[in-house]
């Protein structure tokens, strides 16, 4: 056990993700139906969380709508799970709406391979993060989505940047706040505060879950928007 005189871990982390979840400090010795029970509880605070943003994803789906109807895409960008949960929006997108594969887009740090298996490290250079924004020849019609749990990953700030710096609108999802510097790259920040995870860390969790409403919400909303729903029917 750490000595209770000594700095706590968060302390040092300002990202509440990061942080450690005080009602799961006995995770380790809980019985199943408690482990259980305790995961169910900690995924009821996630509605709460994201329907506190709904004024953020309204702007957010209202941005999104401008440039699609001005013949814009949207790209996400993503790392590990918020990676792999923006590629997974934007395949949905075709099927359900009869869109073109190119109107919304998923890009994962570490390319496709890392939709099955984490690329160590793939996250970790802005650089990587920035050259998207000319590999996929983006233009000021398009919108970028950055989605980056904890606020920090590198690849989503380096999109986000060149993408501020070539004109176009960007958008942060991410379920800690943002340092100043994020937020100068980002038209609009979505900021739903899950809280610590079970597992410490563990963003596949609450944080995930958060991300794939907020995305189900955002896309959905402009598929019908844009005139890809007749009544509540998928047209």
């Amino acid at each position: 056990m750490p000595d209770s005189a000594s700095p706590s871990l968060e302390a040092f982390d300002s990202r509440i993700t990061e942080h450690r979840n005080p009602r799961s400090l006995s995770l380790d010795v809980l019985s199943t139906r408690q482990i259980l029970e305790l995961i169910n509880d900690e995924d009821a605070t996630v509605i709460p969380a994201v329907r506190r943003e709904i004024p953020n994803i309204e702007r957010a789906v209202d941005l999104i709508v401008a440039q699609l109807e001005r013949g814009g895409r949207l790209f996400y960008v993503g790392a590990g799970t918020s990676g792999r949960l923006g590629m997974l929006d934007a395949a949905e997108i075709p099927p359900t709406y009869g869109a073109d594969p190119s109107l919304v887009q998923g890009i994962i740090a570490g390319g496709h391979a890392a939709l099955v298996r984490s690329q160590e490290g793939a996250e970790d250079r802005e650089d990587d993060g920035a050259a998207v924004v000319k590999a996929y020849r983006m233009t000021p019609d398009d919108a970028v989505f950055g989605i980056a749990a904890s606020g920090t990953t590198p690849f989503v700030r380096g999109a986000l940047h060149a993408a501020c710096e070539a004109g176009l609108p960007t958008i942060l999802l991410s379920c800690t706040p943002p340092d100043e510097s994020l937020r100068r790259w980002a038209t609009c920040c979505i900021t739903p505060i899950t809280g610590p995870e079970v597992v410490t860390g563990s963003t596949r969790m609450k944080a995930g879950t958060a991300t794939k409403l907020v995305l189900n919400m955002v896309t959905t909303a402009a598929m019908v928007r844009v005139g890809k729903v007749y009544e509540n029917l998928m047209v």
